[in-house]
């Protein structure tokens, strides 16, 4: 008998060593899958950041008794999974430690980005709750508020509730998840209004409401282009960062094409470097990559309008070689001496550099903070502002290049001397205002106007104070004349007015207030000289059916000559 025990005992010892091997297999893949509880017994509930367990569903679809059984990584409740995940699940557990059940509830306020959203409540291992969120109809569904998934839950006391959430994608995933209790849900839902997004969008609608006026303003084509850009811009901002579900409560399918600004604003941005820098006139190389570029934008566009979520997929990698390929050919123009690249430079740096922290989120390589998830709209904004300077500075160099070529055509057309109109310039204006007198059947004189003994002032004095005489008179020819009238000088002493609307008495009434004024004047050429001049005028009305403007100043001439045999110092008419 004593032997016969022995001989069972290596038996009942393997035994025993297989069940612990078991319940040790057993709690190790327990653990493997069940992240810890939050505790939520205390006076309040306000979690936000907190351990969540992650599953990437490939089989498509797992159901719920399948998903619990299953091992979950440790992840947070902000996770960034990338865009290789269409169906994820999320576990949440919650050990209420309180004497009293807890009324919770979950909030998902990135939900407006995803397809659909199940969640299942679980206690005891029974499923005790469920709830499903279609969001191409989720506009009155009773969860849905403003975008943001709210699931009322309760937590036993002593008790512990864990929640199962299925998120089926459409082209990255999008997740995040808060536990609250009564009084903080309701304050998240009233805090949770955008008002930094609605800021950035109103700033962009502003800069697109001035550059649509500037467009107008001066049919500048890079204004029409801004402009576009700018408002692909707010479409993706205010798509991505939930202010369309927030304003219009509208979610799925319907507005999830509106994605496709994605790359409506790079193909605008291209196509406003190529026409702010002109590249293609002056940097052909340049502009030949960008086209390449363009492109593989339109390509994406095309296809998006067919497949849009097959075209996010790629998305963020062309976003990376857009921005590569256009601080490239930045670079590249700036070392070409451009005076405009260098401001672009700035705030595509910006661009470059919000944007990059946001693809490594998007494919997560980069735990989400403010900065990451809201990179994309930041960049846009500090690029579009640098844009706007961009814009403003080009306008500045335009009106001054305008104004150089105005000036150029004022000295081009003016008497340096006296500052009259030069012979060249009064001949062509002249015939204008001749046909215009024409067409109005209104009168047109001329007053011819030479210096009396002009040859002798130089003679006596110098060239130095023939030219003091000479700016006197052009000074007495501009204070007596009317402001309408076409002031010249042709050569020398001579000088002659065309007065539109004036008929030979008028013009002879003004050439005597000249004659008169000149002759009262006293130019002070230097220290104890003082010189007095007078001036003989000839006036001739213009025959505008019958004359030109030259003929009727060789007869206002005549009248001149005549007026200098005559003793000078006095106005004659041509008859």
């Amino acid at each position: 008998m004593q032997l016969q025990e022995i001989s069972f005992a290596p038996r009942i010892l393997a035994t025993l060593t297989m069940k612990v091997c078991l319940l040790l297999l057993w709690v190790i893949s327990f653990a493997a899958h069940a992240a810890p509880a939050l505790d939520v017994g205390g006076p309040q509930v306000r979690l936000t950041d907190f351990p969540v367990g992650y599953l990437v569903d490939d089989s498509q679809p797992m159901n719920y008794e399948a998903a619990r059984e299953q091992a979950y990584a440790p992840t947070d409740s902000t996770p960034a999974p990338g865009t290789g995940a269409s169906v994820t699940w999320h576990r949440i557990a919650l050990n209420n430690s309180g004497a009293e059940a807890k009324a919770l509830f979950l909030h998902m306020p990135a939900a407006f980005q995803v397809r659909g959203v199940t969640i299942y409540e679980e206690r005891s291992q029974r499923l005790v709750g469920q709830a499903e969120v279609d969001l191409n109809s989720a506009r009155d569904n009773e969860l849905m508020h403003r975008g943001t998934i709210v699931y009322p839950f309760s937590v036993p006391a002593g008790e512990t509730t864990v929640l199962y959430i299925r998120s089926q994608l459409y082209s990255h995933q999008w997740f995040e998840a808060e536990i609250y209790d009564d009084k903080h849900s309701r304050q998240a839902l009233a805090a949770g209004a955008h008002l930094d997004i609605a800021l950035l969008v109103g700033m962009m609608l502003a800069l697109v409401f001035y550059n649509g006026l500037l467009y107008l303003a001066t049919s500048k084509k890079e204004n029409i282009l801004y402009s576009l850009y700018l408002i692909s811009g707010v479409v993706w901002i205010a798509l991505s960062y939930g202010l369309i579900a927030q304003a219009f409560n509208v979610y799925g399918d319907a507005v999830f094409i509106l994605n496709l600004s994605v790359f409506t604003m790079p193909i605008f941005l291209v196509l406003f470097m190529m026409v702010i820098f002109e590249t293609r006139e002056f940097y052909v190389t340049e502009h030949r990559i960008l086209q390449g570029l363009l492109a593989l934008l339109v390509a994406g566009f095309c296809y998006g309008l067919f497949d849009i979520e097959g075209a996010l997929i790629p998305a963020s990698s062309l976003a990376a070689l857009m921005m590569v390929t256009t601080l490239s050919v930045s670079v590249s123009i700036w070392r070409k001496g451009n005076p405009l690249v260098k401001f672009f430079l700035v705030g595509h740096s910006f661009f470059i550099v919000f944007n990059a922290f946001a693809v490594l989120f998007y494919k997560g390589l980069m735990e989400p903070n403010y900065f990451n998830s809201y990179g994309v709209g930041i960049g846009i904004v500090m690029e579009a502002i640098t844009l706007a300077f961009i814009i403003s500075y080009r306008i500045k160099l335009l009106e001054e290049i305008r104004t150089q070529q105005d000036e150029l055509k004022r000295q081009a057309a003016t008497d340096p001397l006296t500052q009259l109109y030069n012979r060249r310039y009064f001949v062509a204006e002249g015939e204008s205002l001749a046909e215009q007198a024409r067409t109005l059947g209104v009168p047109l004189s001329v007053i011819t106007l030479d210096i009396d003994h002009f040859k002798a002032v130089n003679d006596t004095y110098g060239h130095h104070a023939g030219d003091l005489v000479l700016k006197a008179v052009a000074g007495n020819l501009q204070a007596f004349s009317r402001d309408r009238d076409l002031v010249a000088r042709f050569g020398g002493e001579e000088f002659v007015i065309l007065l539109p609307g004036a008929d030979r008495g008028e013009a002879e009434r003004c050439a005597e207030r000249i004659r008169g004024g000149v002759e009262g004047d006293v130019v002070q050429a230097a220290d104890k000289v003082s010189i007095r001049v007078t001036v003989s005028l000839g006036v001739a009305q213009v025959n505008t059916a019958a004359e030109s403007v030259e003929e009727a100043v060789n007869r206002a001439d005549k009248a001149l000559y005549t007026a200098k045999t005559g003793g000078r110092n006095r106005v004659c008419c041509a008859t």
